[in-house]
């Protein structure tokens, strides 16, 4: 798939679920809105039956007593001590033969009346009398039913708060009306005065927090007069989780999208490493064929001179052709061996044959083997190997060749502008710790590189030319060997100044 391609897609693919989760985002908070909307009309709706519900029982408070009062005065002043309510009609009357009785009639008046019609003339017109009399009474308290309200109105005002409400009342009030609108949720609340002042409160309120949009104030008898009245102000600690839990079914969804986004981008991120993997390879099996074409070139060549017959006749000829073959040979061996160190990297854990070896013989004598490869193209190498103590636990081939290769590298990447130096030294860290650090003075490396300098097939921008021979595997095989062997590599370079390679391994327990 080409790179436009995937990049196209995934643009596509962004835009897209970017879109979903703007969506659900917005929808999310527009039902959120709507929940605080209807839990605060909700509220307010309590609230306002709550009020309602504590001045219809100061109205009824008053009402018993008053007209209670009335009643009493009335009556009394009608019938005297013969009607003390309007349970009943008492009567006191005398027989014919002296006798004295009280009679309490309970009942409809008009049908006492006719009851008593035909036994008693005089009683019945009696009763009469007491009908007409309590229904003028009547019409006498409807009429000042009125006054009554307008008296309770003013008294009611000039009550202390506590004697009109108290906070077991409210408490229940309020919870009842919550429950039937389904609001089943905790609260606090306080009565306060016109200038702010607590009056009394529920057991855990707390004014500090009682703050913003989780509190509603409502005018607790709103008829009082505007100075004196006082405010019923509730308190919701948990608004916020309720509202959340109500539309929590939402979270699911944002969730299996913002995993959804995850995957994709994990997607994208894989598929452009395994392109550049891809492209690493392809330039691996370019750089592979023309480093192969070579030596094989060359003893192919061989190879037909030595069916000449003059070839054959001349020993100077043959042992020219013959270090061809051989030197061709090895040069053809040498990167077989490379290209099988591949292997290592798809294994978790290379095999390692651990033994104990001086770090400073093991580094002298590369250095030595390496010398003249460095004097061939008008180069030194200098070795100061200062620790000492250097012996460490390692496989023996493989540090080897960790050292062989940086030291190639330096030559590889030499500086065509000032002569070729390596200093190679070793000193002791604290910790049981050995320094080993390999320097030159070549072309260096870009910052943009460094990081990436130790991944398998990578190669700087002067790698990719064949005039400097190499797969990419060099650098990678000595970070995983180093790390192998329990030890770390860093690097510093500045661009056409210069590399620095630092190797630190643990020194040998025993």
């Amino acid at each position: 798939m080409k790179k436009q391609t995937i990049w196209i897609l995934t643009i596509l693919m962004a835009i897209t679920f970017v879109g979903l989760l703007c969506i659900q985002i917005f929808y999310m908070k527009n039902i959120a809105q709507i929940r605080f909307e209807q839990f605060a009309q909700g509220v307010r709706q309590s609230l306002v039956a709550t009020t309602m519900r504590l001045e219809q029982d100061e109205a009824r408070h008053f009402l018993e007593d008053d007209v209670s009062q009335v009643e009493t005065s009335a009556v009394v002043s009608q019938y005297g001590n013969r009607l003390p309510s309007l349970g009943g009609i008492k009567y006191s009357f005398t027989t014919r033969s002296g006798l004295e009785a009280d009679l309490t009639i309970k009942g409809s008046i008009k049908e006492i009346s006719k009851l008593q019609k035909s036994d008693n003339p005089g009683l019945a017109s009696h009763y009469q009398s007491a009908q007409d009399a309590y229904m003028s009474r009547y019409l006498y308290q409807k009429g000042v039913l009125d006054d009554v309200i307008l008296n309770i109105i003013s008294k009611a005002s000039t009550r202390p708060i506590t004697e009109r409400v108290d906070s077991a009342r409210i408490s229940r009030y309020l919870r009842q009306e919550l429950d039937t609108l389904g609001l089943k949720i905790p609260f606090q609340f306080a009565v306060c005065n016109n200038a702010g002042t607590t009056l009394f409160r529920s057991k855990d309120y707390n004014p500090e927090l009682a703050q913003g949009s989780n509190t509603f104030v409502q005018a607790l008898f709103p008829n009082d007069i505007a100075g004196t009245r006082n405010y019923l102000r509730v308190y919701f600690p948990t608004k916020s989780d309720y509202i959340f839990r109500s539309i929590s079914f939402m979270v699911p969804a944002f969730a299996f999208t913002l995993i959804l986004l995850i995957i994709f981008v994990y997607t994208i991120i894989v598929a452009f490493r395994q392109k550049k993997l891809t492209e690493m390879k392809n330039d691996f099996i370019n750089n592979m064929t023309h480093e192969f074409k070579t030596p094989i070139s060359s003893i192919s060549l061989a190879a037909q001179m030595l069916n000449d017959q003059s070839v054959r006749k001349s020993p100077t000829m043959l042992q020219q052709i013959s270090t061809v073959i051989n030197d061709e040979t090895k040069r053809l061996r040498f990167q077989v061996e490379k290209v099988l160190q591949m292997s290592m990297f798809d294994r978790q854990k290379a095999t390692l044959k651990i033994q104990e070896i001086d770090a400073n013989t093991a580094i002298f004598n590369i250095v030595n083997t390496f010398k003249l490869k460095v004097e061939k193209y008008g180069g030194s190498i200098e070795a100061n190997l200062d620790a000492m103590d250097a012996i460490v636990d390692v496989d023996e081939m493989h540090f080897t060749n960790v050292i062989f290769n940086l030291l190639d590298n330096a030559v590889k990447y030499r500086s065509e502008e000032r002569p070729l130096k390596l200093h190679v030294t070793s000193r002791d860290l604290s910790g049981e710790r050995l320094e080993i650090t390999i320097a030159d003075n070549g072309i260096g490396i870009r910052r943009d590189d460094l990081k990436k300098i130790f991944e398998k097939f990578y190669r700087v921008s002067t790698g990719n030319r064949h005039d400097v021979k190499g797969f990419g595997l060099g650098l990678a095989y000595v970070k995983k060997m180093v790390t192998e062997l329990g030890g770390d590599i860093t690097v510093e370079s500045e661009f056409n100044s210069g590399t620095k390679f630092i190797i630190i391994l643990p020194l040998s327990k025993n």
